[in-house]
């Protein structure tokens, strides 16, 4: 409120629908009316259909794409006493390429309902003049979740969350009887607003930046994102694990004091006995506490920085089971 806005804080499950609709009397209460409608809140697990819990589905698609439909249905007998009325998903365009489901389709499918209500409120409240509109980032965007997921190493190649902040602002000042049903890119909407230095939003100015998922033709995915599984290596395996072994000393298992194997499938497993050992084995049996599952090839991009571990798990090209 020192910089000029009004706020009204409610703690809020979006989930519960007596709490969404108390939170919008109380707004609209205090406002005098609700214009604006931004469902932001979202549920993340990146995770593929064996290893979702039924709760972590649950959370999600209540949280995604029932909470967007909750809220929404709140907001509107408000939306529409309004002159300027707008509804605003964080959500993607409905890329429906398989790539973007195989190795998250709960989660694909919670996100995908959120824009699926754009898609479909668009035109349904075309006739009342309230725009209905998504944004999605271009890169990953520097928030706490980036930061849980990929720590300090995906952060310095996000933007600020400044760049969704003015392409949402641009969006929601636009005519919304005119401007509804789009699925709208963070980069675009500020370019077309006459941004011309897109690097101001760099978090860490230099550093590649990271695609965002979901993105269309004009926003290629990633390179660690396949439509088939790479398979064996030309026998660089071999001799990058004799590059590790010099490092199994003494004072770097005393602090890692873990077992932990890389499961190439067809290619086999090494395990890297960091706690009793010292060793790094293709033939090994010890119980290891977290196994990595990857194809070779994966493994040596990593190692050779050519692919972040935080984009490969993200992704699904890299797969952790056990406990780190």
């Amino acid at each position: 409120e020192a910089a000029g806005g009004k706020a009204l804080p409610c703690l809020v499950d979006i989930r519960d629908e007596s709490a969404v609709k108390n939170a919008v009397e109380k707004a609209a209460d205090k406002f005098g009316g609700i214009d604006i409608c931004i469902n932001n809140a979202s549920a993340i697990s990146l995770t593929g259909t064996a290893d979702t819990p039924m709760k972590r589905f649950d959370l999600m698609m209540g949280i995604n794409t029932r909470g967007t439909y909750c809220v929404t249905q709140a907001c509107l007998p408000y939306l529409k006493k309004s002159s300027h009325a707008h509804i605003l998903n964080n959500s993607p365009p409905l890329n429906m390429k398989p790539i973007w489901f195989k190795n998250h389709v709960a989660y694909t499918m919670a996100k995908y309902g959120m824009s699926m209500c754009v898609l479909g409120m668009a035109e349904e409240f075309r006739d009342d003049k309230i725009g209905v509109n998504a944004i999605w980032p271009a890169t990953a965007i520097a928030t706490a979740a980036i930061d849980l997921i990929g720590g300090a190493e995906m952060m310095k190649s996000s933007r600020t969350p400044s760049i969704m902040a003015d392409a949402a602002y641009a969006i929601l000042c636009r005519d919304p009887s005119k401007f509804t049903g789009n699925f709208c890119i963070d980069e675009e909407i500020v370019t077309e607003e006459g941004v011309s230095d897109l690097e101001q939003y760099h978090n860490c100015p230099g550093t590649p930046l990271s695609p965002d998922f979901f993105l269309g033709d004009n926003y290629p995915a990633p390179d660690h994102f396949t439509d088939t599984v790479t398979g064996k290596s030309s026998g660089g395996i071999d001799k990058m694990m004799d590059k590790f072994r010099p490092l199994m000393t003494p004072e770097v298992m005393s602090k890692t004091a873990i077992v932990f194997a890389l499961d190439f499938g067809e290619g086999g497993t090494w395990t890297f006995d960091m706690k009793n050992k010292g060793t790094i084995s293709d033939n090994d049996d010890t119980p290891a506490d977290v196994t990595f599952e990857m194809t070779e090839d994966i493994f040596l991009k990593i190692v050779k920085g050519e692919l972040q571990s935080t984009a490969a798990f993200m992704s699904g090209q890299m797969k952790i089971k056990g406990n780190l």
